[in-house]
């Protein structure tokens, strides 16, 4: 049996709650009422997309990443940035991203890597770590603003999690699998 599943950070209450916010003056972009908008409670940093795993890899890349993430430490991600992010052919997003986040890039880096090294085989050319706000066809009407309204915050990056993601009458369904902690910054 196959899973979809992802690697993410959690995002704190209080970061989701302003992030809700956000999204609701992005509204006022969606004139054609395309865009699905994600339910505060499942938002989350996806660092790295698997797609279909099997459930033996599941224990495989929880050796992987405890020993590859050992020695990684927590640090601030600063959010400040929102797009227009066409994710696949069937699939575009109104994200939050950071923009050129360096320890938050190494992060990414790292969990490819691990699922390269578990056997997992992805494309993920163009990916970039992002916390997804509304979910539209690919296909569609949405004219992104010339400019975003102003988006400037910042989230603890102090575990990387494992989810499974179901798909869900009103969005996917998202399950931990493993977490792995981030060395304190301390």
């Amino acid at each position: 049996m196959d899973i979809r599943a992802f690697f993410a950070l959690a995002l704190p209450g209080s970061v989701a709650r302003w992030l809700a916010d956000y999204a609701d003056t992005l509204c006022q972009f969606d004139k054609q009422i395309e865009v699905n908008w994600v339910d505060a409670e499942s938002y989350h940093l996806t660092l790295c997309f698997l797609g279909e795993i099997s459930l033996e890899q599941i224990d495989q890349l929880e050796d992987i990443a405890r020993n590859k993430l050992a020695e990684v430490r927590s640090f601030q991600v600063r959010i400040n940035t929102a797009e227009y992010y066409p994710v696949s052919r069937q699939l575009a997003v109104i994200a939050a991203m950071s923009q050129e986040d360096e320890e938050l890039s190494a992060l990414n880096r790292s969990m490819m890597e691990i699922a390269l090294e578990a056997g997992i085989e992805f494309k993920e050319e163009d990916f970039k770590p992002h916390i997804t706000l509304g979910r539209l066809p690919a296909r569609n009407q949405f004219e992104p603003p010339e400019e975003w309204p102003t988006l400037d915050l910042f989230s603890l990056a102090d575990s990387v999690i494992l989810f499974q993601s179901k798909p869900g009458e009103r969005g996917s369904i998202y399950t931990p699998l493993f977490t792995i902690p981030l060395q304190d910054m301390a």
